[in-house]
């Protein structure tokens, strides 16, 4: 107990040299004591390595933080906030951090460009493109402020020149189907570009009020895909190897077209696409002798948009044209597809 009562008072004169427990308090801090034994170690020791270490680090990181704060001042935003806000959304990513500046938000969206480029592209289908490109091309043209004239577009769309028109082409058909597949390819080709060419002609008729409704954003989204479907197409007809049974309907359809039977067009497409085999289900041939029926399986009847992908799509964009013509060369209600629509 006396050992005990001696610390005590020991204790208590170090306070009271140290005069640290002043006559107003009852109580001090030790933090107060910590500071005053590291005042009178400095005093006698003077300062050691560790407190210059720590001086020299808060030295540093000022100046860094300065720094960087003079290089957000001077750096600019080469992107709207509105474009960083959508970008961000588009992937999944926060729009602001806690603390986060704009110009930090817009190094992030940088930063995840960089390390995921094209990171939802393939969560988008043909016609979500389609629109993304025909909104490219409005802003590409409102920021030309109107140097490229609609004549010019065209002449980049498509490579008929002025002098095709729909009787030259009629006169070209009569000589179809007369076994020169190569005039028959040649002529089923000009049509599909004359139809392209009017298409295009009329969409970049439309006025600065029509252009941005919804409605000619999704026609031009749409003539912008079916540009692309008929690329397959296209190039088939331009090298000469379109498969034998495809060029017979396609020139049957553009014959029909040319003699604005659209009815018959129509039946014609559907004996391409759909075709009237049937489809066998399970085995088919069994035995020696073949089965009834079997004869009629052959490529002329296969639905071919039932073939592949590709196949499927110029299929598809061929309809659309065969639409298209109706609407520019409009006949007898008696040899049209769906008349009341096309008034």
């Amino acid at each position: 107990m006396d050992i005990l009562r001696a610390e005590i008072a020991k204790k208590r004169k170090q306070l009271e040299e140290k005069d640290i427990l002043k006559p107003s308090k009852k109580y001090f801090k030790r933090s107060e004591l910590l500071a005053k034994e590291h005042e009178e170690y400095l005093k006698k020791y003077g300062p050691s390595i560790t407190d210059n270490e720590e001086n020299n680090e808060t030295e540093n990181a000022e100046k860094a933080k300065k720094q960087e704060n003079e290089s957000e001042q001077t750096e600019s935003i080469s992107l709207p906030r509105a474009e960083v806000v959508k970008r961000l959304r588009d992937r999944g990513h926060p729009i602001i951090l806690f603390g986060e500046s704009e110009l930090q938000s817009f190094k992030r969206l940088r930063r995840i460009e960089i390390q995921e480029p094209e990171a939802n592209r393939g969560f988008r289908n043909d016609f979500q493109e389609a629109m993304e490109q025909v909104d490219q091309a409005y802003l590409d043209e409102i920021l030309a402020l109107g140097t490229q004239n609609d004549s010019e577009k065209l002449q980049k769309e498509d490579a008929l020149d002025d002098s095709v028109t729909y009787e030259y082409i009629q006169e070209m058909s009569v000589t179809m189907g007369k076994g020169d597949r190569n005039h028959d390819m040649n002529v089923i080709m000009t049509l599909l570009q004359f139809l392209l060419k009017l298409w295009g002609q009329q969409l970049n008729a439309a006025t600065g009020d029509q252009k941005t409704a919804i409605k000619h954003k999704m026609t031009r989204a749409t003539y912008t895909q079916t540009q692309v479907y008929l690329k397959p197409l296209m190039r088939k007809l331009k090298k000469k190897n379109l498969p034998e049974d495809i060029c017979d309907s396609l020139t049957e359809i553009t014959k029909h077209l040319l003699d604005r039977n659209y009815i018959m067009a129509s039946d014609a497409y559907l004996q391409m696409a759909i075709g009237n085999a049937p489809w066998p289900i399970g085995v088919t041939m069994v035995g020696i002798h073949a089965r009834t029926g079997r004869e009629k399986i052959f490529s002329k009847n296969v639905a071919h948009v039932m073939n592949d992908e590709t196949q499927r799509k110029y299929i598809q964009a061929l309809k659309r044209l065969m639409t298209k013509c109706q609407e520019y060369f409009p006949t007898d209600p008696s040899r049209c597809v769906e008349y009341s629509t096309n008034k």
